[in-house]
């Protein structure tokens, strides 16, 4: 059986996160944004990967949900990042935004609203 696309997505994220924050604390940014950052950059593929050993459909809804926060809060932070010239790349953002479309088709779909 081949690991979900998800799955692999969310987690090389978390990988470029933890690599972030490393130049991070190396470019001395301030360590309250780095850890926020880091919560919630790592969280997305914690959640993604718990949903896929949930009880059931409600359970793996709720953990996508969670995800999806997880991934909206990371957005936020990777967009002060940018904005405040701590951040130049911009292909965490990308790679942040396709998991967060990922995640609300995926969610749409377990719910049964396809259209």
């Amino acid at each position: 059986m081949s690991e979900s696309p998800l799955k692999i997505k969310s987690k090389v994220f978390a990988l470029e996160v933890i690599k972030s924050c490393k130049e991070l604390r190396a470019a001395k940014c301030e360590g309250a944004l780095i850890n926020q950052f880091l919560r919630a950059g790592t969280s997305v593929g914690a959640n993604v990967h718990e949903a896929f050993y949930a009880h059931g459909k409600a359970d793996f809804i709720a953990k996508l949900q969670i995800a999806l926060k997880e991934c909206s809060e990371s957005e936020y932070w990777i967009e002060l990042l940018i904005e405040s010239d701590y951040c130049k790349d911009k292909q965490l953002l990308e790679q942040c935004t396709e998991i967060k479309r990922i995640l609300i088709s995926s969610i749409n779909t377990a719910k049964g609203n396809n259209k």
